[in-house]
Formats: structure tokens, sequence, C-alpha cells
């Protein structure tokens, strides 16, 4: 089925405390350089314009960008989305326990809608890679689909289990030891997910009065539960595929070495 809307969603509700403190926003930290549209002038590109530039790529019409109080130089920054020749549109999460809940807050808006989803500070290869999740979510009907990489740094991401035809079986958050090899990075989903990861939230809404206690809610938990509930789950294996999460020190230092030498975002990804 294909759908009539496409919608981007980049969450920027983080507080950014790995890399902290930083002169701006993480999503607006400059990683390589681009040349201006008129004349041969090259400027910074910034890191969430890597995805938002592949979330159009893909169709996507526009993209909500949901943010917390505070994190005013993201608007300041890509305004309306004349930058992307996309329209971008804001939204503010008063408080947020984690991705799911900053997500939630575009439920009304994406409700319907096909969603292109990644985080604003994980640089990815190939440019495609959003194009071919969609087709196979067209060709499976799945409810979501999964892009997978392979993982340098397993206890910093969320592992993905299969069987062995392949199938999605299992997600393991931050494991300190796996002999897991992928990783997941980016995703599509339907409405049928759009609503189910709703319905997650507002059950821990409604089940914790006091959220402050409860410890951070990971995008990964919502997946394992519909991995739980035998959610039609596909996935697109990127075997060949890259990617650098500039929220992490490490990684930001061979981000950074991207604006210093002047090279493009595939020499170092």
């Amino acid at each position: 089925m294909r759908y009539n809307n496409t919608i981007g969603l980049f969450p920027a509700g983080g507080k950014g405390s790995r890399i902290a403190p930083l002169p701006c926003s993480k999503e607006i930290y400059p990683v390589g350089l681009q040349l201006q549209k008129t004349g041969n002038a090259m400027r910074p590109k910034v890191a969430g314009h890597y995805l938002l530039e592949k979330m159009r790529l893909a169709g996507a019409e526009k993209a909500y960008i949901i943010l917390r109080q505070g994190k005013w130089d993201i608007p300041a920054y890509f305004s309306d989305g004349k930058i992307l020749d996309m329209p971008l549109a804001y939204l503010v999460v008063e408080l947020s326990h984690g991705v799911p809940f900053t997500l939630d807050q575009a439920y009304p808006f994406v409700k319907d809608a096909m969603v292109v989803f990644g985080f604003p500070d994980i640089l990815f290869q190939p440019d495609d890679a959003f194009i071919q999740l969609i087709d196979r979510q067209t060709e499976t009907g799945a409810d979501l689909v999964l892009g997978l990489f392979p993982a340098s740094e397993p206890n910093k991401v969320d592992m993905v289990e299969m069987d062995k035809n392949g199938r999605v079986t299992g997600l393991s958050i931050k494991p300190l030891q796996t002999p897991l090899r992928y990783s997941w990075i980016i995703a599509v989903w339907t409405p049928l997910f759009t609503q189910f990861m709703h319905n997650f939230v507002q059950k821990l809404k409604l089940n914790h009065d006091d959220m402050e206690s409860q410890s951070e809610i990971f995008l990964g938990d919502v997946i394992k539960a519909a991995i739980l509930k035998k959610k039609p789950i596909e996935k697109v294996i990127f075997e060949h595929g890259r990617y650098l999460d500039i929220g992490t020190p490490e990684d930001m230092a061979q981000a950074t070495a991207l604006t210093e030498l002047s090279k493009p975002i595939r020499s170092l990804l």
C-alpha cells in the first residue's frame, strides 16, 4: 500500500549530556561543508541537515522537528525549511522521558501518514536508505521496517535478533556483550505502528503518576513490545552501510574532521 503522505520525524528533545557543554544544540553542530546554491562559496553543513536531506530524497513532503524548551537555535537555523527545499514545522515537548514521548507529540499530525525516522545526531550512508525501506514496506505491508547496519560498538546501540530465516525476533538494548551483528539506525512505519507507539506511551503515562522517577524509555522498548505482540516487522540490511553517532565525544571528533579537512561526509563513513 502506498500512503498519500510521507512525513519525516526529527527528534530534538534530548539534552546532549554525553557531549555537554556545547555552544549550540547538537542537531545543528557543523559537520562538513556544502556548496552554496548561488556562487561557489562553501559553508558549514550541520548534522541534522543530512537526515532531512535523505528524508526529502525519499519523498517526505515535510518534516516535524520536535524539540524541548531552550533549543530555539534549531528553528532559528532551519527556519521554514527553504534551506532544504522542504517545509518544516516545529513542536515543543515540555518534558520527555525518552524518544517515544518526544515522537508522540507529533501523533495528531502523523497518525495517517507514512513516517520516515532517523536520529539527527547519527550520520549514515547510503543516501537512498529510506527509499529502500519504503520499497520494502510497499512489498510486504509491514507495520515497521528497520534499517540495519553492522555495529562497531554494540554497547552503544540496539542490537537486532533474527532467526535463521532472517525474521526479526528480538532486540537487545545496549548490551555489554553480544554475538549479534546488526543495529537498527533508521526506520519507516505506517499508521499502525504510530498508533501502537501512541498507546504504549499513553499507558505509561497512566500507570506512572510520577514519571520523574522512571528511567529513560527508548524507542527500542517500543519495538521490543511490538515484536512480543507479533506485529509485522521487516528489515533492510545495509551490509556495506556506515553510520557515525556524533552524540559521543569519540565520534564527534571524527565528524569535526569533516569541517576541518573540508572532506565530504562519505570519506569518513
